[in-house]
């Protein structure tokens, strides 16, 4: 078991070190190399960080969607530990991105915080997974918030609404039309770099998952 475990945890660590790798490379990309937005300045480069990790967020949420729905209908456990480990780093994430376009906002709308469309369903799509107790409650409520993504998305062409239209994934515009490639690039590598430390993320809270159910088995099993 022991030796099992070696190679996994190698991979792992590969895998955390490249996430470092390139999101150092992204923000290099971002800060030094790219240019400064024509409206916005130096305050854009923000969305090196900002545009990965809400992107991030929305594939954590398919996660639990997909790991809710197979629980629901399989019942195996590790389906319930995949919808968990991915709502919990979602709510990470969708943290992180209010947190980021908060220090946006204040110097763009001049403040910290506002009620704006986008701003209160992302905030009240991170509290959803949070009130989730037990497995089927929390996997009806994980397809349930997941539903709630694209009209996060599109609140901004929906409603009157101080945040901008996206850059990146606009309906009637590929990504590359939109923004400049110095930039379009920086966003690529740091979203690389996203997604792998999201993966690593993951493994290691699923296999805290694991381990609880391992641990939670054996007492019954001294119990029984």
């Amino acid at each position: 078991m022991a030796q099992s475990a070696q190679p996994i945890k190698k991979r792992r660590g590969i895998l955390g070190a490249l996430a470092l790798i390139a999101i150092a490379i992204g923000l290099y990309w971002g800060l030094v190399i790219a240019p400064p937005d024509a409206y916005q300045g130096e305050v854009q480069r923000i969305m090196y960080l900002h545009l990965p990790s809400i992107l991030t967020a929305y594939l954590s949420y398919f996660l639990v969607f997909i790991g809710s729905g197979m629980y629901l209908w399989k019942r195996e456990k590790r389906d319930d530990i995949l919808a968990h480990s991915a709502a919990e780093l979602g709510v990470l994430f969708t943290a992180l991105t209010i947190i980021e376009g908060s220090i946006w906002g204040r110097p763009t709308w001049g403040v910290w915080w506002t009620w704006d469309a986008r701003l209160t369903l992302t905030a009240v799509r991170s509290l959803i997974e949070d009130e989730s107790r037990a497995a089927s409650a929390a996997a009806v409520l994980g397809i349930i918030g997941f539903l709630d993504i694209p009209l996060i998305h599109m609140s901004v062409y929906w409603w009157r609404t101080l945040h901008q239209p996206p850059s990146i994934l606009q309906p009637n515009k590929a990504p590359w039309e939109n923004v400049h490639p110095s930039m379009l690039t920086a966003l690529t590598i740091s979203f690389v770099g996203f997604l792998l430390l999201y993966f690593y993320l993951l493994s290691l809270r699923y296999r805290f998952g694991e381990m609880r159910c391992e641990i939670k088995a054996r007492r019954l099993a001294r119990g029984g």
